[in-house]
């Protein structure tokens, strides 16, 4: 079984490793020591209040090997971005040509630079060792995080947007950053991606101000806009389940896709229920999937069958609960992991 907690100081070598294995154009999982040391630091000053209204906190998780105890993968959310940094994106607009003289009117595609200083809440730092990949771990590492969100909305803005990650080859080279930004900041995609992670004060020095022509960019850069990388295409399909759609923006560096969808319309938000554990079963529960989290400010979650027949409550597995550390009385919020037909 996986379980799925609170990123801790212990993580850090784990998640340097993670991080290595992801790849370029993961901006948020750094492959770096000192800037993962920073998020953990955030991370855990993050968990250990819950404040009436959203104030930039980040939140990671790990998913751990309940078994091994070896950490497998990681997530995040940040409850509001903005602020004192802003957020950087490109909308994609249009603008209309036309000539009646020749009788010619033309719609192009523009990119416009926005920055947000009153921003959404953003899910990103997803990823998974491909060892663990498969029997629903992704989706539950995916999905868990709006578990977390529905326990405790006020702490969250009521927009959730996901940078998705944009394509970007196994050297670390974007299309899109070639043909454009590479050309204001002097240097390559994977530098730039992580200067943008320690600060983001040369975005606005370099950036350009004025719109993007799109058709004017080369070919390989316009068939990647808006396009997710081939590793997260499942992660987006998961998202559009749940209620998110594509929305005008795309991120600055590579060009890939914001999906967004207002809180309290998401799936696993509005499913969600909360109820006391009855009783802890020795057998096993026939039941389809749960994503079960507990209640409590030192969160865990866990995938597993219970029975919700009970007037009194729950019924959770002898292994579940050990997970969970929970017991008969402590209350739980679950949802299905898999959306019914």
């Amino acid at each position: 079984m996986v379980i799925i907690r609170p990123v801790a100081l212990a993580d850090l070598d784990p998640l340097v490793e993670l991080a290595g294995l992801a790849g370029a154009g993961l901006t948020t999982l750094p492959k770096d020591r000192q800037l993962l040391r920073q998020r953990i630091d955030k991370s855990l000053k993050s968990f250990s209040s819950e404040p009436d209204r959203p104030g930039g906190e980040s939140y990671l998780f790990v998913m751990e090997d309940n078994f091994s105890g070896r950490v497998v993968g990681a997530c995040g959310i940040v409850s509001k971005v903005g602020g004192f940094e802003p957020f950087y994106d490109y909308r994609i607009d249009k603008v209309v040509f036309e000539s009646k003289l020749i009788n010619v009117r033309k719609e192009v595609p523009i990119l416009n630079l926005t920055a947000e200083h009153d921003g959404p809440c953003e899910i990103g730092s997803l990823f998974l060792h491909a060892d663990y990949r498969g029997g629903g771990n992704g989706r539950f590492l995916q999905l868990v995080r709006f578990l977390f969100i529905a326990e405790r909305p006020q702490c969250f803005e009521s927009t959730v947007v996901s940078e998705i990650r944009g394509v970007v080859d196994d050297q670390g080279r974007s299309p899109f950053w070639d043909a454009l930004g590479a050309h204001f900041f002097g240097i390559d995609f994977t530098e730039a991606d992580r200067l943008s992670v320690v600060n983001k004060k040369f975005i606005a020095d370099l950036m350009p101000r004025h719109p993007i022509y799109i058709p004017l960019l080369p070919k390989d850069a316009q068939d990647v806009i808006g396009k997710p990388h081939k590793d997260s295409v499942k992660a987006v399909e998961n998202l559009q389940v749940e209620g998110f759609t594509y929305s005008p923006m795309v991120d600055i560096f590579d060009a890939g896709p914001v999906v967004s969808c207002a809180r309290d319309d998401i799936r696993t938000i509005k499913q969600s229920r909360r109820e006391r554990i009855a009783a802890v079963s020795e057998q096993p529960v026939d039941s389809p999937l749960y994503m079960i989290g507990t209640t409590r400010s030192d969160f865990r979650a866990c995938k597993a069958t219970i029975d919700t027949s009970g007037n009194d409550g729950l019924r959770i597995t002898r292994e579940a609960a050990q997970a969970l550390r929970v017991g008969v009385g402590d209350a739980v919020r679950f949802v299905e992991l898999q959306v019914r037909p």
